[in-house]
């Protein structure tokens, strides 16, 4: 079966610039990815073959192949084996290109670096194999008082941290790493396939342009170690569930002495035994005696700050009235707006009634004229609604 155009697959022009075909990848990945796709062969199928699109579109030396000679020039004769994606094509050399492809897409977020990483720690001058570490995440639960006011809240890390015993160098104190000779401490090595030049990741270093021959003790080589660290972090006021903190450079210390990678803490907001919330309101459901609700009156209700409010109650006040009281809601975060708090009336039918509150209600029963309209009205349309089908 042909394969189909590369340009036609990614719904772009042959003349499409990196950022038009990165626009075009990044809609056509996100609606084909298997994870959005369970058990779907079909969405599988095209997901890959937009891959293998994108793949060689992104990269100049391969478009322009692909321009002149089509499928043929990854295809035998010209490449080498079969085409991208397809499992030789280029050989191990494109095996990273996945992982690139979702690098351009999402960045370093929680991933250390990935590829881009390994290749900023390459060259002579350069770290020697210098790799940042991984980015870190803290799962908090805080109390919505805790939201409303803010908090500086202390937590244990565990996490890798430099190497004491080498600084950080993963060499024996006394040795220092050496370049490696394989590829001159580029961390790469080169090789020609046909009219390209390939590059692909030095087995001997993994690209880290050094090795150590006499490694720390301590550390292994790898110039950290785990340890557990106690941090501060500042909660703001006004923070909501599923807000996100970052720590720069509080994540996994770098591999012989790269960059630190970041911590992330992710809040969650545990429920209120008064208060609901809906972004900066506050909605509290209020319980009325029957008394105050139908000859009205005053109660105090409870605020966020752990004051009190009075609030009065009309005569007559039916379940479900709300009561607005500005400006005691939540603060907005970075922000001097706050929001509002709504009480919420519920109605309370007495129970366990005395024999003398009975006849007492008997009686109110009997004098009440227009004192419940609305069930009285619904009991009438309700009665002009059976008599419509003759009941």
């Amino acid at each position: 079966m042909a394969k189909r155009d590369y340009y036609e697959l990614l719904g772009v022009g042959r003349s499409a610039d990196e950022k038009e075909l990165k626009a075009a990848y990044r809609k056509l990945a996100k609606q084909y990815h298997p994870d959005a796709n369970p058990g779907d062969k079909s969405a599988e199928s095209k997901f890959k073959e937009i891959n293998e699109a994108y793949d060689v579109l992104k990269d100049p030396q391969k478009k322009a192949a692909y321009d002149r000679f089509g499928h043929q020039a990854f295809e035998g004769g010209m490449g080498g084996g079969r085409g991208p994606g397809g499992g030789a094509g280029f050989g191990p050399e494109f095996n990273s290109s996945m992982s690139d492809i979702f690098e351009d897409l999402f960045g370093d977020f929680m991933g250390g670096g990935g590829a881009r990483g390994r290749r900023g720690g390459r060259g002579a001058g350069g770290n020697g194999g210098a790799a940042r570490g991984a980015d870190l995440r803290y799962n908090m639960e805080i109390g919505l008082t805790e939201a409303f006011t803010g908090k500086t809240a202390q937590i244990r890390v565990p996490s890798s941290v430099s190497c004491e015993t080498c600084n950080g160098s993963g060499a024996k104190p006394g040795t220092s790493p050496k370049t490696c000779t394989t590829c001159g401490g580029q961390g790469a090595v080169r090789s020609q396939s046909g009219f390209f030049t390939v590059e692909r990741t030095c087995p001997s270093c993994q690209g880290r342009g050094q090795v150590i021959s006499d490694p720390c003790g301590s550390c292994g080589g790898q110039g950290r170690v785990t340890k557990e660290r106690m941090l501060s972090v500042n909660i703001p006021a006004g923070v909501e569930d599923g807000t996100r903190i970052r720590l720069a450079n509080e994540g996994e210390a770098g591999v012989r002495g790269g960059p630190s990678g970041d911590l992330y803490i992710f809040l969650s907001v545990k429920p209120h035994e008064f208060f609901q919330r809906d972004g900066a309101d506050l909605f509290c459901k209020v319980p009325v005696s029957m008394t105050t609700a139908a000859l009205g009156g005053e109660i105090e209700v409870p605020t966020i700050d752990g004051k009190k409010a009075r609030v009065g109650i009309p005569e007559g006040t039916q379940t479900g009235k709300q009561f607005r009281l500005r400006g005691k809601g939540m603060p907005v975060l970075r922000s001097s707006q706050t929001g509002d708090m709504y009480i919420q009336v519920a109605v309370e039918t007495p129970v366990n009634l005395s024999r003398k509150q009975r006849d007492l209600l008997r009686d109110f029963e009997k004098e009440a004229r227009n004192n419940s309209p609305e069930s009285e009205g619904f009991f009438a349309k309700a009665k002009a609604f059976w008599d419509g089908f003759g009941t």
